[in-house]
């Protein structure tokens, strides 16, 4: 496809998903000038976004132990989301793989380059179950984290956040999420299978990511570094919350927007409205956010209370991927069970956290956060 026919496409796409944001993009007299335009810069940011496509939705059951015959597959969910929450310690528990392998960089420091093992979920791509992190060593111990991504970042994604971490003598591994990176499935240009339309694959790509985390984490430990922290942003935020409500190793959770439950952000968010579209004729946003619990961050806020560990929460409050309300939401239930937690709300929307001057006062704060709580 040439360059004007490739530009003609995304406009048509963009004028497709625009025309069901009318309401959204009109200015309310109440919004503040500085709401306004931040809203507006999001809207812009989403619809430049390329190769956004709407899958056929799928039950999936197959990928969570169902079989994808299964004639009542809202009855067998229902079953399996209340067994799967109550004894979530199995569902995310992994075994430590055995064949974790440091890819040296070619500048021949000490253990810097990328780090390699098979996934302790196996899904149906070969590319996928291979793991890759890219490990930026401050020292060759002391305290370390995991950083997860935002959905569909690219491969130097948070690089720099992995820098300025260094300097402060954190070391960091950068876990490239399932489907993202060189884990893409063929075709996909898109992680569209950690959140996608077939109910299933959802719930496993989100599981397999937690345990990727965790093996993570151990390589980390069995490497002599400590104590031990993680950083996520959106996507990333939602599986870094559950992987510290599961992982005893974790102290420190810095968490880059936050969200109660995983449907709702679909049903609601605006960088999710393709996904919706193919899910709402067949789940009610009711149905939706049961069904995909096990992945959502709110069931398990309290395990994390009396481990010792410390929360960061950082929000946006023009969001509209993770709303505000959906925020204050998840604080208040992290209150409610006592969970340590430092929160910190900027006038600033999902795209534009990652821009001047918010992108500072963010990494300001998680900064000062991390170093406090690892060394």
């Amino acid at each position: 496809m040439d360059r004007a026919a490739g530009g003609a496409t995304s406009y048509l796409n963009a004028l497709h998903w625009t025309s069901q944001l009318k309401d959204y993009i009109v200015p309310i007299p109440r919004m503040s000038w500085l709401e306004q335009k931040i809203r507006r810069y999001e809207h812009k940011r989403w619809a430049a976004e390329p190769n956004r496509r709407s899958l056929p939705f799928a039950w999936g059951l197959e990928h969570i132990g169902g079989s994808a015959q299964e004639r009542d597959p809202r009855t067998f969910l229902r079953r399996w989301v209340e067994e799967t929450v109550a004894k979530s310690d199995e569902w995310f528990a992994c075994e430590t793989p055995r064949d974790y392998k440091l890819e040296a960089a070619v500048d021949g420091k000490a253990w810097r380059g990328v780090l390699e093992f098979t996934s302790a979920v196996l899904s149906p791509w070969d590319e996928n179950n291979r793991v890759r992190a890219r490990f930026f060593p401050a020292k060759n111990a002391g305290p370390a984290i995991v950083v997860l991504p935002q959905w569909n970042a690219d491969y130097a994604a948070h690089v720099n956040i992995c820098q300025v971490l260094n300097r402060l003598g954190i070391s960091v591994l950068r876990l490239s999420l399932p489907y993202h990176d060189q884990r893409a499935v063929p075709g996909h240009a898109k992680a569209d299978h950690i959140v996608g339309p077939n109910i299933g694959l959802t719930l496993q790509a989100n599981r397999q990511a937690v345990c990727d985390a965790r093996c993570c984490l151990r390589w980390l430990e069995a490497r002599g570094y400590g104590p031990l922290g993680i950083l996520g942003t959106s996507l990333g935020s939602s599986i870094s919350c559950i992987t510290a409500s599961h992982e005893p190793l974790i102290r420190a959770a810095a968490l880059l927007h936050v969200s109660t439950y995983f449907g709702d952000v679909v049903a609601n968010g605006m960088t999710t409205m393709h996904v919706w579209e193919s899910l709402r004729t067949n789940v009610s946003e009711e149905e939706l956010r049961y069904f995909w619990a096990p992945i959502s961050p709110i069931p398990y806020i309290a395990k994390l209370r009396g481990g010792g560990q410390r929360l960061l929460a950082i929000s946006g409050k023009y969001d509209p991927t993770f709303w505000y309300e959906y925020s204050q939401q998840f604080l208040a239930a992290v209150r409610g069970q006592n969970v340590e937690c430092e929160t910190v709300s900027l006038p600033c929307g999902h795209y534009s956290l990652g821009e001047a001057p918010f992108k500072w006062i963010a990494g300001w704060k998680f900064g000062r956060f991390l170093h406090q709580n690892l060394h």
